[in-house]
């Protein structure tokens, strides 16, 4: 398999929305100028137009410490970031969005009006965060999952997880492979039945050979060297379609997916990519610390699966 490096990887990502409509964005509490630089970068893209959500005066103070003109962009006036939030969550329900993008406020303000009861953006399956990542000593871009919504997630839970993580691979990862391998990753690779994490991999595997999970090859207990190394796997003696060629990994909980996307990022140099699934909408989720490809392929991965449910292939 060739390595795409990561700049291969950005142009192909964003040329796959090359002919696609931009996505019109609620961006939510943009009152920094950092946050309305990353918009100007995706706009410049062609991937977004943008709505901000939020105190007028201090937008309008954001994009002129920023440098950039907004007066092409429509506000809406919020008092504050929870208010902000809802009018964005209400607009996206109402069919007036059909992206949304965290701003200058926490992630957790923004998914709590996303997943209240009545917000009209809940649909049949938990909503959880995916990182797409791109590290140059791995052959292909991946998925870790889920790194930043489900804090100790269950098995049914679980099977949510992956399910969207295996649409979103097949919306803006699908390549030659046909089916998506994922990984259900736990401290080692054998049922222990002290440790659930492994009880619940052994079960995700015979719940994707059943249908539970459709359209992908799911494989665990693992550990993230045989996920992700075909000689590790070997070593072990592991006999296994996913081990060594993973293209989603599931972490246990957050605080492992987490450090892990992290550390990868941090020590690793690699890209990631953050997208909220399993609302009616995507959610953009972007860092600080994120250089441009990040936040823009961020963006991109919002427009492919706004398209996506746009023409019914995924709900």
């Amino acid at each position: 398999m060739t390595t795409l490096s990561a700049t291969e990887y950005f142009q192909l990502a964003l040329g796959r929305c090359a002919n696609l409509p931009a996505v019109r964005t609620g961006v939510v509490h943009p009152v920094k100028a950092n946050v309305i630089e990353a918009v100007a970068d995706a706009v410049r893209e062609g991937l977004i137009e943008p709505v901000l959500i939020g105190p007028a005066a201090r937008i309008r103070a954001a994009a002129l410490e920023a440098g950039i003109d907004i007066s092409a962009w429509p506000v809406v006036d919020a008092e504050h970031s929870h208010e902000a939030a809802a009018k964005a969550v209400s607009l996206a329900a109402s069919g007036g969005l059909g992206a949304l993008m965290k701003g200058s406020l926490h992630s957790d303000e923004l998914l709590g009006a996303v997943v209240h009861a009545e917000s009209g953006l809940r649909t049949e399956r938990r909503i959880s965060h995916a990182f797409v990542m791109h590290i140059e000593s791995y052959p292909k871009p991946f998925i870790i999952t889920d790194a930043a919504v489900n804090i100790a997630p269950d098995l049914a839970t679980k099977a949510d997880i992956v399910q969207n993580a295996v649409n979103l691979w097949h919306v803006a990862l699908n390549g030659a492979e046909q089916l998506p391998k994922v990984a259900v990753l736990a401290a080692v690779e054998t049922v222990n039945p002290h440790m659930g994490a492994t009880l619940d991999a052994a079960a995700l595997s015979k719940m994707a050979e059943r249908g539970q999970i459709t359209n992908a090859v799911v494989d665990g207990p693992l550990a993230f060297d045989n996920a992700i190394s075909a000689e590790a796997a070997r070593e072990k003696g592991i006999v296994s379609a996913v081990a060594g060629h993973a293209d989603i990994l599931l972490v246990p909980g957050i605080e492992a997916g987490n450090m892990l996307a992290k550390q990868l990022t941090f020590l690793g140099g690699a890209d990631a990519a953050g997208i909220v699934l399993g609302a009616r909408v995507p959610i953009i989720l972007t860092s600080r610390a994120d250089n441009l490809r990040a936040r823009l392929l961020s963006c991109a991965l919002a427009v492919l699966l706004a398209e996506a449910r746009r023409t019914g292939r995924i709900k």
